[in-house]
């Protein structure tokens, strides 16, 4: 009579190898970037490639214009098709306020990472957003906010998430690469308030015309 012992092979626990496995040593919790931070350049280019401009969810082409951009407070949104029905409720919200935040002296800009054109343009035309959208290569500026890095992905945190993407976040940054407001959506429950967005655009754009004028 066999020993049961000999019924099935030995594995030694000790021995296998998570994929997935956590390692301290690599791990670095992002620490982005807040209000009264100065942040460094972040070096747009006026590459056609990366632009994708929006009205009303058609497509809109027109020139580029680099210092007209830099020359106001800007307010940039990062986002990601990969945070679904989250990441469109902050693009309308978003585009329901571009008017005043251009009336108030400012600009609007949201960064992506996204490289499927279609899958974007779908979701501002069935939404009829107008905006304009920039494609961050390797999530260079968003690195540089640091709501993104590749010792932190995105997947460690949010369930759902199969691909390692910036932070839902806004930012407005005044003329002399201050942040003047900062938000982010830690939990996926928060919103922001447009108000706030709007008086931090209000707010910077006159303190550039005060020091113009000085």
């Amino acid at each position: 009579m066999l020993s049961t012992i000999n019924k099935y092979p030995f594995f030694d626990l000790s021995e296998v190898i998570l994929e997935n496995e956590f390692n301290p040593k690599t791990y670095q919790r992002l620490k982005p970037v807040k209000t009264g931070n100065l942040i460094p350049d972040i070096n747009l280019v006026t590459d056609f490639q990366r632009w994708k401009n929006f009205y009303n969810g058609a497509p809109a082409n027109g020139p580029i214009s680099l210092k007209h951009l830099y020359g106001k407070p800007l307010t940039i949104a990062f986002y990601s098709t990969h945070w679904g029905n989250r990441g469109i409720e902050l693009l309308k919200r978003l585009s329901a306020i571009q008017n005043e935040i251009k009336a108030n002296g400012g600009n609007l800009l949201v960064l992506t990472d996204d490289t499927n054109d279609e899958q974007l343009a779908r979701i501002t035309w069935e939404h009829s957003l107008s905006l304009n959208f920039y494609h961050d290569i390797a999530n260079k500026i968003a690195g540089k906010f640091r709501i993104y890095s590749e010792k932190h992905p995105t997947w460690n945190t949010y369930s759902g998430i199969d691909a390692n993407i910036p932070l839902l976040a806004i930012y407005v940054i005044d003329t002399d690469r201050h942040i003047a407001y900062h938000y982010i959506d830690h939990d996926l429950e928060s919103n922001f308030w447009p108000d706030d967005i709007i008086a931090a655009v209000y707010e910077s754009s006159l303190a550039g015309v005060r020091k113009k004028s000085a």
